[in-house]
């Protein structure tokens, strides 16, 4: 009877069967996923202007190519958050990946504005996915460095925005849009060549009482891995034996015990009855949601705003020209395309620094001390725009935003329990599309109206507005076990 009274966690036998093969390809499989849409977000900025001029778009149509796609985004990250809770990780970024390869490729063939706005509008439907190849990754890494391996998972999206930069810089002078459109689509198509090799999450299976099935994915990663599972049975992280302090006299008079329970199980039954969205505005979720909600928004808008400014003030002579004089000429703006991919690599060193500080000093005042940071490298910016201080300014913006950014994809999936993990980053990563719809309606029309100080300053208040909201979150989540229960994380906001 001895192993039979034995029981295991995930994270105990993640931990026991330690790094090798497994985790390399996982990796690997996982950070396409991520260059993929990092390509997708990163030729937004060169794909409008190019449009407008050939074929005589108004400011406001350009804006639409673009905010299109993060309409797309909006509404896929929270319906693939959904699918993927309740039929499985797999069958989530499996779909996104079709609609974001095909509509990919189909847009590079788009004959005019309107089936190009509709095919782009799909590509952001599919890349409103990515939260839920983050999660699926983060499923597999035990608690002690699940930082520096979702760092490592970011670099991916560095070397997207690199790889979108280079070829930008080969195609469009020469070969034009359309190619850089279809060779953007192809990570995509990589990820359903080797999809029949991809696991499902053991996590996911377990809390869905598929024991069996995740047994035997734990085994298999132990033999790639070459090493052995502990004894005994396998449970979830609800199911397994917790060690509970015994209450003072006040506790119990304060909050019974059998009230407790009561109000923990009603929350779980109603998640498991499909609530997840509901669960999301839970007590013990409410305050992280409605938080992570803010800094998502302020973090994408901020983000393709460097983006788009590191473009618009890399123009010949760096002046301003507004859209329809470009339009008018029949040239578009010429883009030094070498500063923009010197720009991109800024985001390298805030992968070092993210790697450096996410478990050491934790997700809150890392996030929160480079937004605060990222406000002083661009306010400079607020008042000349030209000379040779203008792109090392960027470049320490773009760090320090890439770094947020990478963060706060650590830290959101933490947050919430497996119950409703990718529903609620897939909700919270939606609402960063309004970030990223706004932006070219409103941020963009400024620059391109040549109100690039209001632009700057804009961009200044909502990066500052996120970084109080940072130091708001209720609890750090460093070095703490990814929890499977909304009541798991009702009693980590007790602890705080």
């Amino acid at each position: 009877m001895g192993d039979d009274t034995q029981e295991f966690t995930i994270d105990e036998a993640l931990i026991s069967m330690g790094f090798g093969k497994f985790q390399i390809y996982l990796l690997a499989y996982a950070g396409m996923g991520w260059i993929a849409e990092a390509m997708e977000m990163m030729l937004l900025s060169f794909i409008g202007p190019a449009v407008q001029v050939e074929w005589g778009l108004s400011s406001n149509k350009e804006s639409m190519i673009t905010s299109v796609v993060f309409v797309g985004m909006l509404i896929g990250s929270y319906s693939w958050g959904i699918v993927s809770d309740k039929f499985g990780r797999r069958n989530g970024f499996f779909i996104t990946a079709i609609f974001t390869s095909t509509a990919g490729l189909c847009s590079a063939l788009a004959p005019n504005y309107t089936t190009l706005i509709i095919f782009r509008f799909f590509v952001g439907l599919g890349l409103g996915g990515g939260p839920v190849l983050s999660s699926w990754l983060l499923e597999f890494i035990p608690a002690p460095k699940r930082g520096t391996w979702m760092s490592g998972f970011s670099a991916f999206w560095t070397i997207g925005t690199l790889l979108e930069a280079s070829l930008a810089w080969i195609i469009m002078p020469s070969l034009g849009w359309r190619w850089l459109l279809g060779f953007s689509a192809v990570p995509s198509a990589v990820l359903l060549i080797f999809y029949r090799s991809a696991p499902e999450s053991p996590r996911y299976l377990c809390r869905t009482g598929r024991m069996d099935e995740a047994l035997r994915i734990l085994e298999w990663i132990a033999k790639m891995n070459k090493a052995e599972l502990p004894s005994g049975n396998i449970v979830s992280e609800h199911q397994a034996p917790k060690v509970i302090e015994l209450p003072s006299e006040d506790a119990h008079l304060l909050s019974p015990n059998k009230d407790e329970y009561e109000n923990h199980d009603n929350l779980d039954t109603n998640q498991q009855k499909g609530a997840s969205v509901v669960t999301l505005f839970s007590p013990p979720l409410r305050k992280s949601t409605m938080l992570l909600w803010v800094v998502f928004i302020g973090n994408a808008f901020a983000y393709y705003g460097l983006v788009l400014l590191t473009t618009e003030l890399s123009n010949k002579d760096n002046k301003c020209i507004p859209n329809h004089a470009s339009s008018e000429s029949g040239k578009p703006v010429d883009v030094n395309y070498r500063n923009v991919f010197i720009a991109s690599f800024a985001e390298f060193p805030g992968l070092l620094i993210v790697a450096a500080t996410v478990d050491k000093v934790g997700r809150k005042l890392s996030m929160a001390s480079l937004f605060f940071l990222c406000c002083l490298f661009l306010l400079p910016l607020a008042f000349s725009q030209s000379g040779d201080f203008v792109i090392p300014l960027l470049f320490g913006a773009r760090i320090c935003i890439s770094a947020t950014f990478t963060i706060v994809y650590i830290y959101a999936p933490e947050v919430y329990p497996t119950s409703v993990r990718t529903t609620g980053v897939g909700v919270a990563s939606s609402m960063g599309r309004f970030g990223g719809m706004s932006c070219p309606l409103v941020a963009v029309s400024l620059v391109h109206g040549c109100h690039r100080t209001a632009a700057i300053l804009l961009f200044v208040t909502i990066i500052f507005v996120s970084g109080v909201c940072v130091l708001l979150f209720p609890f750090e989540t460093s070095g703490r076990e990814l929890s499977d229960e909304v009541s798991d994380i009702n009693r980590e906001v007790e602890l705080t």
